[in-house]
């Protein structure tokens, strides 16, 4: 599990070598969290008019499924993808797509390569969002592995494409600095909401778990339908 702790001594190392990344307490989402080369029409300091966009979370299965599962992952963690290679297809196939559980992602952020990924996913709207996520993790050590921000944005822009986006509108999503300021802001709120401390973490029927493999989570699941 990537863990918050661990992970803000990484981040702080990062930024001093000048990536820019971001602490876990932005009051506002500066132009180090945006793609570089992607100047911004409006002033990403926001004011409450362009803060007040909304930010859904991500869901798959029945709204009346007796069991809710929330997932806290990263686009840019290896403990995520490894959860979505070996766990996700069957749990999908076995629980959310039969109507037993509903499935809510949540996205988290440890730097800014997730961030735009994210941006990129939730750029093909909520039709897409899943299928440019099971991209994103399955080739992650390919579009992420850059030191380069240009070469990670031309990656993230050429999973785009792959789903059917064209330059111009991915460059207007990532571009977005309300829409990036809201999704960071939401993100703080949601992990605060279950106090969140690493990735990937499940939330099944309101109680926290870490992460799991597919058994441990069948078991789990299976229990919570037996009540």
């Amino acid at each position: 599990m990537m863990s918050m702790k661990t992970t803000m001594a990484g981040l702080a190392l990062v930024a001093a070598a000048g990536l820019g990344l971001w602490s876990f307490a932005p009051r506002t989402t500066s132009d180090a969290l945006l793609p570089v080369g992607a100047a911004q029409a409006q002033d990403t300091t926001a004011t409450a008019a362009e803060t007040a966009v909304e930010i859904k979370d991500m869901t798959l299965g029945s709204e009346d499924a007796k069991v809710t599962l929330i997932e806290y992952a990263s686009f840019t963690c290896p403990h995520c993808a490894n959860f979505h290679d070996t766990v996700f297809e069957s749990l999908k196939k076995d629980y959310i797509d039969t109507g037993k559980v509903k499935f809510v992602y949540r996205e988290v952020y440890f730097d800014r390569y997730g961030l735009w990924a994210a941006m990129v996913a939730r750029c093909g709207g909520e039709m897409k969002y899943f299928g440019i996520s099971d991209i994103l993790y399955e080739t992650q050590k390919e579009w992420a592995a850059s030191d380069d921000p240009n070469v990670v944005v031309g990656n993230l822009k050429k999973i785009g494409r792959t789903a059917g986006m064209d330059d111009a509108t991915l460059d207007a999503c990532l571009k977005d600095g309300a829409k990036a300021q809201a999704m960071v802001t939401r993100f703080e709120e949601s992990m605060k909401e279950y106090d969140i401390q690493g990735t990937p973490s499940f939330v099944v029927n309101g109680t926290k778990h870490s992460n799991m493999n597919y058994d441990e989570m069948k078991a789990l699941l299976d229990a919570e339908l037996a009540k």
